[in-house]
This record gives C-alpha cells, sequence and structure tokens, in this order.
C-alpha cells in the first residue's frame, strides 16, 4: 500500500461550475474547515455552518498545533504517522506561518529510563547531548544532559492557521460560511441551501454522538503563558511519569503548555491537580517559567473512539470525519482528502472505513 503521505497538496484554485455538486459542512473546526477545502478544490459549491460564533472554535481553539508525527508515535498507532506526514505537507502549503523547527524531547535526569523508553517506540530523531541542547534552545543551556531531536517535525499557531484557512476558503473558494445556526435545522436558510445539499459532511465532533454512538469524550487542558525571559524556537516535550508536558512558542513571549488526557466530557473547568502538574512541569523545564504571567486558561473536550482513531463513516448522503481524538491538526488534512474521494471517485480506505482497521 502506497503511503498516503505520498498524495499531492496541490492547492489550486477551482471555481465550482453552476451544475457543481453541492456540499454542506457542518462544524467550523479544524476538520470542517479542512473537509471545505478539500470539497471547494473538486470543484464543490461549499457552505460551512457551525452553532458557534465564528470558525476555529471548540476543541480546534485549545489546540496545541504540534505537527509531529514522529513524535506521535511514542502513544499512537503507526496510521497516525502515515495521516500526519500527508497533513504536515499541506499545511506548510495551505497556510502562512509554519516553522519547520523540529520537536525537542527532554528529561529530569530521574526519569531517563522514560527517555530511553520514548526512543524505542520512535523513530526519525538524533540522541542530542547537552552541547547540542544549548545550540538548538540557548536558554535550556546546561539544563539537560541528554536529549531526542526530531529534525522534520514542525508546529503552528492553531488560531491563526484556522482565521487563514477561513479567508482561503471565501476569497479563493467562494465557500459560504453560516455562524450560530444548526447544520441540521429543517428550514432552508436565506440563501437556500440549508437542505438542498447533495452531501452533507458532518465534522461535528463530540456532538455527533447523537448518531454515531461509540465516540466519547477525552478531556484536554491547557495554559498560555507569558514570560520575556525565556525563548524557545520549536515545541519541548518534557517526559514525566504522570503528565508529560509539552510547551508549544507562540511568539512574542507566549507559550501554549498542555497535554492531559482525561476520560470524561466536562467541558470548560481547569483542575487543580492539573494546573499544578502543567506548572511544576513548565517551571522544571526553566525557573523563569515561575514567574510568568498566566494569560489564559482552558479545556475542551475531544471526540474519540475506542481505539483513539479516527474514522470516516458514509451514511446515505451523510459523510461524517469524527474521532480525531489529540491528533486534530495532525490528521484533519489527509481525512478530509480521503473523504473528498470517496465522495468524488468512491474511493475506500480501509485504514479509516474500516471499524478494525488492523485488517489492512
Amino acid at each position: 500500500m502506497v503511503s498516503p503521505h505520498t498524495k499531492s497538496t496541490e492547492t489550486t484554485t477551482v471555481y465550482p461550475a453552476a451544475n457543481a455538486m453541492r456540499v454542506k459542512v457542518v462544524g467550523a473546526g479544524v476538520a470542517g474547515l479542512t473537509c471545505a477545502h478539500a470539497f471547494a478544490l473538486r470543484g464543490a459549491q461549499v457552505t460551512v455552518v457551525d452553532r458557534r460564533p465564528g470558525s476555529g472554535q471548540g476543541c480546534s481553539w485549545y489546540a496545541g498545533g504540534m505537527l509531529a508525527p514522529w513524535c506521535e508515535r511514542e502513544s499512537a498507532e503507526p496510521l497516525i504517522v502515515d495521516l500526519g506526514l500527508e497533513s504536515q505537507a499541506y499545511w506548510q502549503v495551505a497556510v502562512p506561518d509554519v516553522p519547520n523547527e523540529g520537536s525537542l524531547v527532554l528529561a529530569q535526569p530521574r526519569d531517563l529510563a522514560d527517555l530511553r523508553r520514548f526512543s524505542r517506540r520512535t523513530e526519525h530523531f538524533e540522541w542530542v547531548d547537552g552541547a547540542r541542547i544549548g545550540e538548538l534552545e540557548p536558554d535550556l543551556e546546561g539544563r539537560f544532559d541528554q536529549g531526542l531531536f526530531f529534525p522534520s517535525e514542525a508546529h503552528l499557531e492553531p488560531r491563526k492557521a484556522l482565521a487563514a484557512l477561513t479567508r482561503r476558503l471565501v476569497d479563493e473558494h467562494q465557500v459560504t460560511f453560516r455562524f450560530e445556526a444548526d447544520g441540521f435545522d429543517e428550514v432552508d436558510d436565506e440563501a437556500g441551501v440549508a437542505d438542498e445539499a447533495d452531501l452533507v459532511v458532518d465534522c461535528r465532533g463530540l456532538a455527533a454522538r447523537d448518531t454515531l454512538a461509540d465516540l466519547r469524550g477525552v478531556k484536554g487542558e491547557m495554559l498560555v503563558l507569558y514570560s520575556t525571559e525565556v525563548a524557545l524556537s520549536r515545541p519541548v516535550r518534557m517526559l514525566h511519569p504522570r503528565i508529560p508536558v509539552y510547551i508549544v512558542p507562540r511568539g512574542d513571549g507566549h507559550f501554549m503548555i498542555g497535554a492531559t488526557s482525561i476520560e470524561n466530557d466536562e467541558r470548560g473547568r481547569v483542575t487543580g491537580r492539573s494546573m499544578l502538574e502543567l506548572l511544576g512541569a513548565v517551571y522544571a523545564l526553566h525557573p523563569a517559567f515561575g514567574e510568568a504571567e498566566i494569560v489564559e486558561i482552558g479545556a475542551d473536550v475531544r471526540p474519540a473512539f475506542p481505539d483513539n482513531l479516527p474514522r470516516l463513516r458514509k451514511r446515505g448522503n451523510t459523510i461524517y470525519v469524527n474521532g480525531l481524538y489529540r491528533h486534530g491538526f495532525l490528521a484533519a488534512p489527509a481525512l478530509a482528502r480521503r473523504a473528498a474521494e470517496l465522495a468524488f471517485d468512491g474511493a475506500y480506505f480501509p485504514e479509516v472505513m474500516d471499524e478494525d482497521h488492523r485488517q489492512w
């Protein structure tokens, strides 16, 4: 089987013909926007609807934005690497400002066994010593003796990336957006497209549990810190027996801190334990973070199937794109391309359409 990341990431503008397929995408998070792009590139007339007031809300709003397929292999199936490589190539073409600085994985001396375990489960990295760590991240010089450097990985700022993709959909592809609207209303909207679509692409995330009964919620929590005392060029993962933490630079002294995965579907509340764990880990990375300003605290619930792998399901004239778990930006573009090929070409992708992907 040819790896999906060998597919073209061409994003040439295609304007829909008058008799083009009419597609309604329900949900304006990362899955919905990338699906809208994939269908627009095939010439469809696309309308995106969302109950929230703008694009990129929900889980996408709180994402880390790490395009790190090789690091994710430590705890994810090989499928995530294939999807991630394709998606990383997509983001580097589709939106501006995607730093390709790699990823750095570090551990305290007492946790070096975790670093070795991480190395056994991943690939495409190089072991780095303290001197090399200081070259990569001068502010971490002398703080760590060993680490893993994944040079081919990248990261983006999710909110800026989705805003840029939304503008592109409107300006280049004439995609229509309807916010604060229920995508399954029986009443036609003013443009007359709400219930006249030839195809519905359901990207509602956990809200699709009304149809996809095997979805569950996995809560993720995050902080945004501001500090002028520390500078980082790339995401840094701090390994810890309880909560491995990642620190993602957002520019202008801002850092996104995250990595919690809690098995419940409670939105909006960050627990005291998680706050302590996240702050403790980032303080261990560099004590200057102890004086950082907490700019934002957030939490949302990510949709996941029992095996934490994404799915495409087609029922009637609806294609469901769901179950992205903690791999939204890493998997969404690759799933969107598959959804468009399913709709237009009748393609079949067992890796995301069979219930047990291991069969393929």
